[in-house]
This record gives structure tokens, sequence and C-alpha cells, in this order.
């Protein structure tokens, strides 16, 4: 591509909407995660005794484990939900970006 091409993609309204949609969400999603590692680290820091509780009487589990489990999994869920929606609305846009500039 030539420069006149990038001009114009940058110029576009329909490509500052995609950029701005995609930073605002990417950066709630960050938000999120880091509130769920803080929430955790907080916990670690101020309430270890919860963590160390067994989930029943007589398990040798405590209540760290499935919790920090649940952490890791939930930025699995978190970056299924951003791929879904690059997938569709993001990439509907992108396309719709191209087909105005080209020439």
């Amino acid at each position: 591509m030539n420069d006149s091409i990038y001009k114009r993609i940058e110029e576009n309204p329909r490509f500052q909407e995609l950029v701005a949609k995609r930073d605002r969400f990417a950066w709630i999603l960050s938000a999120i995660m880091l509130g769920l590692y803080l929430a955790f680290i907080l916990l670690i820091a101020f309430e270890p005794h919860l963590l160390g509780t067994p989930l029943s009487a007589g398990s040798s589990m405590t209540w760290g484990i499935p919790l920090g489990v649940g952490l890791i999994l939930s930025a699995f869920v978190l970056t299924g939900i951003y791929v879904k929606r690059a997938n569709g609305e993001f990439d509907r846009l992108n396309q719709a970006v191209l087909e105005e500039v080209q020439p």
C-alpha cells in the first residue's frame, strides 16, 4: 500500500470509530483483570487464613486453590470475550473501512 491509502484510512471516520471502540473495550477488560488480580493479592495480604481454610471438613484442598484457578480461568474468559467481539464487530468495521478507501 502507498502513503495515500494509509492517510485515507487514518482520516476515515469509521477507522477512528474502530480504534476508539477497540481501545475502550481493551481498557475495560484490562481493568477487570487488574481488579481481579488486585483483589486476590489483597486477599492474600490481609486474609491469608481464609485462603488456607479447607473447602470442607477433612478436605486437603483449601479455598486458595479454586480461587487461584478461577483467577487464571477468568483471563481465558476475558480473552475469549475480546476475540468474539474482535471477530464480529471489529472485523466488520475494519472491512467497511477497507472498502471505503480502496481506489
